[in-house]
């Protein structure tokens, strides 16, 4: 088993995006000194906790921080762009860091309602499936057609496809790519999305979950305590942003 990292960028408490920014880099290249095999950024919209909104700046970023992990998105979500400057904006980090860049697609929307609509252009506001802008952005990797995404072509980072679903997994085997499962959004629909993408291919597979590593069980229910009081507080209709682990120990 291979292990990796996905860092959204939270802005906790007390800090700023620019902090946020700032410590997913040091993330990044702790990971890479330890040997973690990948490091992943996502693509959000106005939530108000999270940095993480422009993962091709983020990646070239960590990409030139780090020496050996493979950096990448986690990931593009394909309705808020056209395939060709999505190809643009990662052909252009596999040129300068070959064989170290991953693409990780997706078509959720990202953030609230009315963030989606300000990302997406008025065409996009009805997505089409996945697999057909998937195809025609593997296609500017290739050279196909006669509009070429310059920097792109032989410049072809690892494409995945992300999803929580059988039917996400579906759309992954039947191009022909490794397929990411957002345990960590969905863990309920595991057991029916991984073996659908198995029937049909025996590519990798990548599970994301949420995990809490520390010496004792004591440690780590005190570390989980900010996650859990942010949760709680949503549930209860008030947003706050992520609090350390005193403030969510003293909450009753």
């Amino acid at each position: 088993m291979r292990v990796a990292v996905l860092d959204t960028s939270p802005i906790v408490a007390g800090s700023t995006a620019a902090e946020a920014l700032h410590r997913t880099v040091d993330l990044a290249m702790l990971a890479d000194e330890l040997g973690y095999h990948r490091c992943r950024v996502p693509e959000h919209h106005g939530m108000r906790g999270v940095a993480g909104s422009a993962p091709a700046v983020v990646v070239g970023r960590v990409a030139a921080a780090t020496r050996r992990i493979r950096v990448g998105a986690g990931g593009v979500l394909l309705p808020n762009h056209t395939p060709i400057v999505v190809a643009e904006q990662f052909g252009t980090p596999a040129a300068f860091h070959p064989g170290r860049i991953d693409l990780g697609l997706g078509r959720a929307p990202g953030g609230p309602r009315a963030a989606a609509d300000a990302v997406r252009g008025e065409r996009e506001h009805s997505a089409k499936p996945l697999a057909e802008p998937v195809k025609e952005l593997l296609g500017y990797f290739a050279g196909d057609g006669s509009v070429r995404a310059v920097p792109a072509v032989g410049n072809t980072p690892a494409v995945w496809v992300l999803g929580w679903s059988p039917a996400g997994a579906r759309v992954a085997a039947g191009l022909g790519l490794p397929y990411a499962f957002a345990h960590h959004l969905n863990a309920r629909l595991a057991r029916e999305a991984l073996p659908a993408y198995r029937e049909i291919t025996v590519r990798p597979t990548l599970r994301s979950v949420a995990v809490i590593a520390a010496d004792t069980d004591e440690r780590a229910r005190w570390l989980a305590g900010p996650e859990r009081l942010k949760i709680l507080s949503r549930h209860r209709g008030r947003r706050i942003l992520l609090p350390d682990p005193e403030t969510a120990a003293a909450h009753p």
